[in-house]
C-alpha cells in the first residue's frame, strides 16, 4: 500500500500543476508537464540558449475568474499565467538579444500553440559559456537527468488501451471522445478512469471529466472544444438538469499547429 501511494504521489508531481486553458468558459486544463514539454520545443529553436528549468504558474496579484463547469481537483482557476525559464546563455550572442527572442517565443508558443494566457515570462541566466551557438544544444548534467517527455508521458499518463475496457455510459462517450480528430488517445492519470461521470440530483445535472492526449498538428484548446460540445451532445439523454464536460490534457505532440481564430470563449 505504501509503494502504491508513493507512486500516486510522485506521478502526481510529475505532472505539475494543471493549468487553465483557453477562457473561463472553455472548461478545459493542461497539466503543466505537458505545457512545460511543448514549450521546451519551441526553445530548443532559439539560437545561444540552452534551457536548465521551466515552469509555468499563476501570475500573482492577478484576478482570476470562476470557471463555467467544475475543474479537476487542484486545477488552478482560469486567469493569466507567468513563465518562468532559467537559463545557460552563449557569450557569442548579445545577452539581451538572445533573452528577448527567448521571451518571445516562449510567450507567443504558450498564446499560439497552447492557447494559454500567458503574460510575462520571467527569465534567469544561470550560466554564461563562450561556445559557439551550435554547441549549446548539448545537455548539461541537470537536463541529462531530466526523463525524456516520451518517457515522463508514459510514466504519468498511462495510455488506456481502449475504450472497450470502460461500460455503461462511460463507455459511450470514451468512444466519443476518440472519435473527435486530435484526439490521439484517453489517458489514465495517476491510474484514474479517463472518462468520469457524475449524477447528482440536488440540483439535477450531470458532470462529466475527461482525460486525453492530443496528436500531432492539433490546437490542444480546439481540440478540447471539440471533444466538449461531442461529449456534452451524447450524455444529454435521461438527465432532467444541464450536462458539464471538463476536459483535462496530460500530453501534446510536436508538429506546427494552427491556432483557433479565438483562444478565450466556447461555449459552455
Amino acid at each position: 500500500m505504501t509503494e502504491v501511494w508513493t507512486q500516486a504521489v510522485r506521478g502526481r508531481l510529475d505532472l505539475g500543476r494543471l493549468l487553465p486553458l483557453g477562457g473561463p468558459r472553455d472548461g478545459t486544463w493542461i497539466t503543466e508537464q505537458a505545457a512545460v514539454q511543448a514549450l521546451e520545443r519551441t526553445a530548443a529553436d532559439v539560437p545561444g540558449v540552452r534551457l536548465e528549468s521551466l515552469r509555468i504558474g499563476s501570475a500573482p496579484l492577478q484576478p482570476v475568474s470562476e470557471p463555467a463547469v467544475r475543474p479537476p481537483a487542484g486545477a488552478l482557476p482560469p486567469g493569466p499565467l507567468t513563465v518562468e525559464a532559467a537559463f545557460t546563455a552563449s557569450l557569442v550572442r548579445p545577452l539581451p538579444e538572445t533573452a528577448d527572442e527567448l521571451r518571445s517565443a516562449l510567450l507567443g508558443a504558450a498564446a499560439e500553440q497552447l492557447g494559454l494566457a500567458t503574460v510575462t515570462a520571467d527569465l534567469r541566466v544561470t550560466d554564461l559559456l563562450e561556445v559557439p551557438e551550435a554547441d549549446m544544444t548539448s545537455p548539461t548534467a541537470a537536463t541529462a537527468m531530466r526523463p525524456t517527455p516520451e518517457a515522463a508521458a508514459t510514466r504519468s499518463s498511462p495510455p488506456v488501451t481502449g475504450p472497450g475496457s470502460m461500460r455503461g455510459l462511460a463507455g459511450e462517450l470514451a468512444d466519443v471522445t476518440t472519435g473527435v480528430p486530435g484526439v490521439a488517445r484517453l489517458t489514465a492519470v495517476l491510474g484514474s478512469r479517463p472518462v468520469r461521470v457524475e449524477d447528482h440530483a440536488d440540483p439535477p445535472g450531470r458532470h462529466i471529466e475527461v482525460h486525453l492526449a492530443v496528436g500531432p498538428g492539433h490546437h490542444p484548446l480546439r481540440v478540447a472544444r471539440a471533444v466538449r460540445d461531442a461529449v456534452a451532445g451524447a450524455a444529454t439523454a435521461g438527465i432532467p438538469g444541464p450536462v458539464t464536460v471538463a476536459v483535462l490534457i496530460t500530453e501534446t505532440a510536436a508538429g506546427r499547429v494552427t491556432p483557433p481564430v479565438t483562444v478565450m470563449s466556447a461555449p459552455q
